[in-house]
């Protein structure tokens, strides 16, 4: 027999969830802004044959009625809870006492003094009564779902002097407090046992995300699906509610930021904004910072934009494409995945997401868009950083970012990247264009102000260091005209000056002179004790420039520390209880290492690397160097880079250790591109000439 209308309503409501007929009509829904949320939540259900996709219709509830002609939160959580008295030896029972709560009203009351109940938890909620006796009177009821979040316990001894715990819920949350911090921590643990054995809760906006999956063989069924639930297109209204389930109340995540679901709501709002902003650059930027300070709300927004692009009217049509206002959308969703990767069933509806905007429109931008979001989804890895302004300009019209690396003898070299771009494609690239592809000395990208400098690692993504500079330039208020103010990226020699098979003609020996003359001006590492050699380029007056520098060059070879790798380790003992580790300076030199106090001149260690036998990592950031019988433990953030500069120093023959074959090049030498258009002065080249 078919229910009432009203009754019908009623259940459903009862039920925990939100059903529409299908023939509820296409118009957007709107309301008088007193509910916190839009849509209820369900468990799963083993059984879907009830439930067909285009049958029942799940969306966004209208808040339309008056409030007097719904029940206020507390009675709408407590009519979810069977009505029933306190039973003695109820088996549910997980956890019971007298505790204190403290009124309603977000936080404590000096003037009303926290009240005395009977709390009882079971494994659907949290219960409150007016004794302990078996007909003792419930006052109300907190039902308990995976939702739920439970914090503290803590002790605030300027307002009650009690321990407190805070327990979240869909509608309103409970302050539990006790003068025993025992008890407290008890109730902390049963509380998050119960939420934590809840099964996951689902949103209507998963299972329409499901339905899509399903029927994504059928282009009809899916467009059938996106006329009738407006929550999965373009709206102008603003959202109350996550998309995805995030957790109920609980504290800010991180300074400055509201709770997960409020900080939902705000995303939503920023991307609205979006669209009538004069300088969209800096709101981007803002939108992308959140996301990486709250990892649980990427996936949110990636759905969020994959509503805002899917247009009024469902997938993408004419219209929508020719609108300014919804390339915004698309742009800052090119900055999405470049930026992040989302997760499993969020990634599989964007990428269908994105297929069908490039069948719908194959000729039009919204379908360049889509391609180059669906490219850089398959190779986006993480970033430390998120885009600089200057990237997200040239990712809001998909193109790639120029960037400037200043070389020795070469001038300022551009280099086109992309958000993946890694320092040491950028060491290889430069080098190839300067022909020193066969050089048997190292490169590598350094980030240098002044004269501090610093090698990146070779994972390094370039557009990260970008927005680094951006940052501190922004942060440091020092003078903008002067030469030493900046950050920027040199690719400079990492490690031991090799110039050995060089050819005279080309950018070689003038980027290695130059080198040579930059290393000079550092501190001398400890092992090096021919700067009298140095001094011998006063003796080439009278060559010609090739000459002088080939010349130099091979005076530069004989002093062995010249252009040692130097970094500050933590020499940790070996011994039980050896003592603090201290901090040491290790210089990597063309023969030996050798270990140094900072700021002396004379290192305390000194070893040739025909004696280490061994170089391996013991952790992430330890290194273990095996010398004859003993070992050295250091500890380094770099301890990567070390450890391939000296295995790359021990694969150099020595007296003390027999040749190694030495390894094929096979990247040949590329084209000198972009070297013609290089900016800059000959620089050290010009002392030459004097």
């Amino acid at each position: 027999m078919p229910l009432p209308g009203g009754l019908w309503w009623l259940l459903c409501c009862r039920r925990g969830f939100t059903l529409l007929h299908r023939d509820y009509g296409d118009g957007e829904l709107s309301g008088d802004g007193d509910d916190d949320e839009t849509f209820e939540l369900r468990t799963p259900s083993p059984v879907s044959g009830g439930r067909g996709p285009l049958e029942v219709t799940l969306t966004q509830p209208g808040r339309s009625g008056p409030v007097s002609d719904r029940l206020p939160s507390w009675e709408e959580t407590r009519s979810l809870i069977p009505e029933k008295g306190l039973q003695e030896d109820d088996p549910d029972v997980v956890v019971k006492g007298w505790l204190y709560r403290e009124p309603r009203g977000g936080g404590p009351r000096p003037w009303l003094p926290p009240r005395r109940a009977w709390f009882v938890l079971t494994r659907d909620s949290l219960d409150q009564f007016s004794g302990s006796g078996k007909g003792a009177r419930r006052l109300g009821s907190l039902v308990l779902t995976s939702l739920c979040s439970v914090s503290g316990p803590e002790r605030k001894p300027k307002e009650t002097g009690l321990w407190s715990l805070t327990v979240s819920g869909r509608k309103h949350s409970l302050r539990l407090c006790t003068p025993r911090q025992a008890e407290a921590e008890h109730w902390g643990v049963a509380l998050r046992e119960v939420i934590s054995s809840k099964a996951p809760l689902e949103t209507p906006t998963q299972l329409l995300l499901r339905d899509i999956q399903e029927s994504c063989g059928d282009p009809e069924a899916v467009a059938l699906i996106y006329r009738r639930n407006p929550i999965l297109r373009h709206t102008s209204g603003a959202l109350y509610a996550p998309l995805l389930p995030l957790p109920y109340g609980g504290g800010a995540p991180g300074p400055g930021y509201a709770p997960l679901r409020e900080e939902a709501v705000r995303l939503f709002l920023a991307l609205q904004a979006l669209e009538g902003a004069r300088r969209p650059g800096p709101l981007m930027q803002g939108v992308l910072q959140t996301c990486r300070d709250l990892p649980a709300l990427r996936d949110e927004l990636f759905l969020q934009l994959a509503k805002q692009t899917s247009g009024p009217a469902g997938p993408p049509g004419l219209p929508a494409a020719q609108d300014p206002a919804a390339l915004r959308y698309w742009q800052l969703l090119t900055c999405m995945s470049c930026t992040f990767r989302p997760g499993g069933a969020v990634r599989g509806h964007l990428l269908g997401h994105l297929e069908r905007t490039e069948q719908a429109l194959p000729d039009s931008e919204l379908a360049e868009y889509a391609r180059f979001i669906r490219k850089a989804l398959g190779r986006t890895r993480g970033r430390e950083l998120v885009p600089s302004l200057a990237e997200i300009a040239a990712l809001s019209r998909r193109q790639e970012l120029l960037c400037t690396v200043h070389c020795p003898g070469a001038g300022a070299c551009p280099v086109a990247i992309d958000s993946h771009t890694t320092a040491g494609e950028v060491a290889r690239e430069l080098v190839g264009r300067l022909g020193l592809a066969r050089s048997r000395s190292a490169f590598a990208l350094y980030e240098q102000r002044g004269a501090q400098e610093r090698a990146l690692a070779g994972g390094t993504i370039v557009a990260d260091v970008l927005t680094r500079f951006e940052n501190l330039a922004a942060e440091e208020a020092g003078p903008q005209d002067s030469p030493d103010s900046g950050w920027r990226l040199s690719l400079r020699l990492h490690g031991p000056l090799r110039p050995e098979g060089l050819s005279p003609d080309g950018h070689q020996p003038p980027f290695l002179f130059e080198q040579t003359l930059l290393l000079r001006a550092r501190p001398a590492p400890p092992d090096d004790t021919s700067l009298a050699v140095l001094g011998g380029w006063k003796r080439l007056r009278g060559l010609g420039r090739a000459e002088a520098m080939a010349a130099y060059l091979a005076l530069a070879a004989q002093c062995p520390g010249l252009g040692a790798a130097r970094y500050d380790v933590l020499e940790l003992s070996t011994e039980p209880g050896g003592g603090a580790p201290q901090k040491l300076c290790l210089g990597l030199g063309a023969s030996a290492l050798s270990l140094s106090r900072p700021g002396d001149t004379e290192p305390i260690h000194s070893v040739s690397y025909g004696r280490v036998a061994a170089c391996q990592l013991m952790g992430p950031h330890t290194l273990a160097l095996r010398v004859g019988d003993s070992q050295l433990l250091l500890q380094s953030p770099q301890v990567e880079e070390i450890m391939q500069l000296v295995n790359a120093c021990l694969a150099t023959p020595s007296p003390e250790r027999p040749p190694c074959q030495e390894r094929p090049d096979a990247s040949p030498p590329r084209p000198d591109r972009g070297l013609a258009e290089s900016q800059g002065q000959p620089g050290c080249l010009g002392q030459l000439q004097d």
